[in-house]
C-alpha cells in the first residue's frame, strides 16, 4: 500500500472535524478545541480514507487481526470502514486477510442473546480495538475488557486521534496488557493542519 491515505485523512479531519473555541469534554474538563471525528468517519470520502489509513497502519506494523471492534458509537464507522477496506484489499491482492467487525454495546442487550458484543465473535481470535478520539481512554478500555471477557485475544489498540493526556495513554496501555497502542495522529497534528488551512 503506497498511497498517502494518512495525509489525505488528516487534511479532511482538520478541515471538517476540528473546531477552536471553549468546549466541555465528556471527562468533565474543558478544552480550547474539539475534535468530532464522526463528521469525518461518516463522510463518504472520510470513511474510505479511515479504513484505508488504518489498514495501512496494520500492514506497516505487521499486525494481523481476524477482526476489528470498539465501543459504540464512536468506533462504529471505523469498524465498518476497516472491514470494507480489508475486503477491497483482499480482492486486489489475492490471499490477503479479511478483517471482520464487531461492536461493543455499552450495556448487555436485554433481549435475544443478551450479548454485549455484536457481529464477529470467535473465541481466542486475535482482534484490534479501535476508537476515534482517546482522552481518558475509558471507552477504549471498556471495549478491551469486553473483548477479553468474551474470550477474544486483544493483540493491538488504535485510535484516530490521541489527545496526549498522559493518564489516558497510561490507562489504555495498562488495560492492553502488553498489546501495542497506536494513534494515527495526535491532537497537535490535527490542530497544526487546521491552523495551516486557515492561513491559506
Amino acid at each position: 500500500m503506497t498511497t498517502n491515505y494518512r495525509d489525505a485523512l488528516l487534511h479532511l479531519l482538520s478541515r471538517i472535524s476540528f473546531k477552536l473555541g471553549e468546549f466541555k469534554l465528556s471527562s468533565g474538563g474543558t478544552s480550547d478545541y474539539y475534535i468530532d471525528c464522526r463528521t469525518t468517519t461518516l463522510h463518504a470520502e472520510g470513511g474510505r480514507l479511515t479504513g484505508l489509513a488504518l489498514l495501512e497502519l496494520l500492514h506497516e506494523k505487521k499486525i494481523k487481526p481476524a477482526a476489528v471492534g470498539g465501543l459504540t458509537m464512536g468506533a462504529d464507522p471505523i469498524v465498518s470502514n476497516v472491514a470494507t477496506a480489508s475486503a477491497w484489499y483482499a480482492q486486489e491482492h489475492h490471499g490477503a486477510q479479511l478483517i471482520h467487525g464487531f461492536l461493543v454495546r455499552k450495556t448487555e442487550k436485554a433481549h435475544g442473546t443478551g450479548r454485549k458484543i455484536e457481529g464477529f465473535f470467535e473465541k481466542d481470535a486475535p482482534v484490534l480495538i479501535v476508537d476515534d478520539v482517546c482522552t481518558t481512554g475509558a471507552s477504549t478500555i471498556t471495549a478491551i475488557e469486553a473483548a477479553r471477557e468474551s474470550g477474544m485475544n486483544v493483540i493491538a489498540v488504535a485510535c484516530l486521534v490521541e489527545r496526549e493526556e498522559a493518564k489516558g495513554r497510561a490507562a489504555v496501555e495498562a488495560a492492553a496488557q502488553g498489546a501495542p497502542f497506536f494513534s494515527l495522529y495526535t491532537a497537535n497534528d490535527v490542530r497544526a493542519a487546521h491552523v495551516k488551512q486557515l492561513a491559506l
